[in-house]
């Protein structure tokens, strides 16, 4: 009796098989992420500093979550990170589309600009971070140079100590490291439209611009809706960009979520408030999800 229900090859016990091999996968999803966001939300309720796996568990509290709501700071971070998400996530749409739409032509060299759409994708954040720190540098940055070559200003700009500049230094170098991700998942849907469609609206009479609004647009929104997701996740997430770029200055002016959730950590050792940080731009990450994957992810064909 105990062999025949070990025998998966039988029909009624073949979606077993499915289950059993899915069963390593799961383990370790659960070990890796579910187990560490419990944890996160418990150390949340809990007014601890540095947290050990052998400390007794602190007596339950929302001392962190009221800490929280009522701090200027992190009314600031959110302010912060929301402008970033718009910012980077339009510019990237906008750029990322538009290149797209280029190296869908066919023109020669067309695999050469190709390559060169998707290079800054390839590169690591920290070198991106790197070289726009030299572009955007006061004394002798090519970004100053240029502008007092053209004559927009008459003297150097100190782009890392005033709050404005800082700002939209960390949203050009965002911007210029994420476009090349919407940029080869729009050109991935452009190729998947078949040419009838286009061939169809020049017999009727329509020209490139409804083209373009009626046809393709239409036919790409599940991919666009899927990027924007994700581009707003890892606007939403990123860190490194910020941290080695700016640290979170000048005054606060970039300091975003996950840099207040880093410096509560590890630079206060406040491990339960910055697990209460963490947990709020969870919940905020999966709103904003949620409200983007609606009826404007699905194809109108």
């Amino acid at each position: 009796m105990s062999l025949r229900f070990l025998d998966l090859a039988r029909p009624s016990r073949q979606h077993w098989l499915g289950y059993l091999l899915l069963l390593p996968a799961v383990a370790l999803v659960a070990l890796i992420i579910v187990y560490p966001l419990f944890v996160s939300l418990d150390l949340s309720f809990q007014k601890i500093g540095m947290a050990t796996l052998s400390a007794p568990r602190k007596p339950f509290t929302l001392e962190n979550y009221h800490k929280l709501f009522a701090s200027p700071d992190f009314w600031n971070s959110c302010w912060v990170t929301i402008k970033l998400v718009v910012v980077v996530s339009a510019a990237c749409f906008a750029v990322g589309l538009g290149t797209a739409l280029l190296v869908n032509n066919r023109f020669k060299g067309r695999t050469l600009a190709r390559l060169f759409v998707a290079l800054p994708w390839a590169v690591p954040e920290v070198i991106a971070v790197v070289i726009f720190a030299w572009i955007f540098d006061s004394s002798f940055g090519l970004m100053n140079w240029l502008f007092i070559k053209f004559g927009i200003t008459s003297q150097m700009i100190n782009w890392f100590s005033e709050p404005t500049a800082a700002f939209w230094v960390v949203a050009i170098t965002m911007i210029w490291k994420g476009y090349p991700f919407v940029s080869i998942m729009a050109l991935a849907g452009l190729q998947s439209i078949p040419e009838d469609f286009y061939n169809a609206a020049k017999v009727d009479g329509a020209n490139a611009f409804q083209r373009f609004w009626y046809i393709t647009i239409p036919v790409l929104m599940p991919v666009l809706g899927v990027t924007s997701v994700l581009v707003v996740l890892w606007v939403f997430r990123d860190f490194s960009i910020i941290k080695v770029l700016t640290d979170g200055g000048p005054l606060k002016a970039t300091q975003t979520l996950s840099i207040m959730t880093y410096d509560q950590a590890f630079g206060f050792f406040n491990m339960g408030y910055a697990s209460a940080i963490g947990i709020v731009t969870l919940v905020l990450c999966v709103v904003a999800s949620l409200l983007m994957l609606g009826r404007k992810s699905q194809a109108m064909y």
